[in-house]
């Protein structure tokens, strides 16, 4: 990873107060953001993309569960917090928040996590190099996973995160196809850089799919929830909105941030109280900081800024971001409890940072991101961690 000189540095950061960083990253890309980011994660990207060359796609289609009441092209996943009751063996799960239980069933979110790396790895090497097998390949797994009848998923996710003996399956794991987003804003620059020859089919799935989160009970519910997920349902839904062109949803999602998210996830003093009331506080707060920035980062508009966005009691993202830095930059001040499970896998290079850095002028939350780790290995931290390739967020 390149490293940079003060001097060099500065030079890069000047442009956050010169106007080389402007607000206007969505209407044109700033040269300076996008060389600094590009510098920065080079050697990294084309690093994974080209190990992923020699990778084979892997879907839904590849493993399936007995406990599963759907067939070989629907997702499903087990809810992770649930395990059986020492009380009624052969009964209904428990519930044990924070802990996540290993023996559920857990292929298809591994298949998927999976494509989420791979994909955003390959459009960024292409952005880079704009070598043509880059694109090819990540076209690929994009057609395994959407167009191949063979291997395809269905679009929908009604059995996400099922419980034992309780339920089939739940609004609340909507949350899994969080890891199409990147997935999605992979396809969108491949499909504008006229190197996605499948994609208005691959369209057609994301469109088929944003259609039933909009309108299915379980998407209802899950739109509608207070903490973290009803956060990554509207991002999911914006992004793929963008993908298939559909304005009116992008709309939707950006009212949605301002009337709904903001209000009421956001505290006066920028914390996030619904996520410091779980189990694992530091780690859903750095996370829903993280979706809350990827939001503004990507549904701003030159007429719309949600960067700028405050409420009449002075709720923002500004707020947020000055009451995560301290706690990012040096763990041991946070003063709330513990998480129960990987507290010391965290934090980790953390996309609001730079969002935020760029969006504010703060050179400093952007040196903070430069040091910390892009490639964590823990498959929980990669599974809260669902924007891993930045450069595609400023292209």
């Amino acid at each position: 990873m390149k490293t940079f000189s003060r001097r060099e540095f500065c030079a890069l950061s000047s442009g956050l107060t010169a106007g080389i960083f402007t607000r206007n990253l969505w209407a044109a890309p700033a040269k300076g953001a996008y060389q600094l980011v590009a510098a920065t994660d080079r050697e990294r990207i084309m690093k994974a993309a080209n190990a992923y060359l020699s990778d084979a796609p892997v879907t839904v289609t590849a493993t399936h569960s007995d406990r599963s009441a759907g067939g070989p092209h629907d997702f499903f996943s087990e809810a992770d917090y649930f395990w059986p009751d020492p009380q009624n063996p052969g009964g209904p799960y428990i519930r044990r928040d924070g802990e996540s239980n290993p023996a559920n069933f857990n292929g298809h979110r591994q298949a998927m996590v999976r494509l989420s790396l791979i994909v955003p790895a390959l459009t960024a090497a292409w952005l880079l190099t704009r070598q043509k097998k880059y694109a090819d390949h990540a076209e690929r797994h994009l057609r395994a996973w959407f167009v191949d009848p063979a291997t395809q998923m269905n679009p929908n996710l009604q059995y996400a995160q099922a419980i034992f003996g309780v339920t089939k399956g739940r609004g609340i794991g909507i949350i899994d196809t969080l890891h199409l987003v990147e997935v999605a804003r992979a396809a969108t620059l491949l499909n504008r850089g006229n190197a996605l020859k499948s994609g208005p089919e691959i369209q057609r799935w994301f469109s088929s799919y944003l259609e039933w989160m909009r309108t299915s009970k379980n998407g209802m519910e899950e739109r509608d929830a207070k903490n973290n997920h009803g956060t990554c349902w509207v991002l999911q839904a914006g992004e793929f909105a963008r993908f298939t062109g559909n304005e009116e949803v992008m709309q939707w999602c950006r009212d949605r941030f301002r009337n709904t998210l903001v209000p009421g996830q956001i505290a006066p003093d920028g914390s996030l109280p619904l996520e410091l009331a779980r189990t694992k506080p530091y780690s859903y707060s750095l996370f829903d900081m993280d979706i809350f920035c990827g939001l503004a980062q990507s549904l701003s508009t030159p007429q719309e800024d949600l960067w700028s966005f405050t409420t009449p009691d002075g709720r923002n993202l500004k707020k947020l971001m000055q009451f995560m830095v301290p706690f990012i930059d040096d763990k041991s001040k946070w003063p709330y409890k513990h998480d129960v499970e990987h507290w010391e896998d965290f934090p980790v290079r953390n996309p609001a940072l730079l969002f935020s850095g760029i969006a504010y002028d703060q050179a400093a939350y952007i040196n903070l991101w430069k040091r910390l780790n892009p490639d964590p290995t823990v498959p929980e931290v990669i599974r809260n961690f669902p924007i891993r390739q930045p450069l595609l967020w400023i292209s």
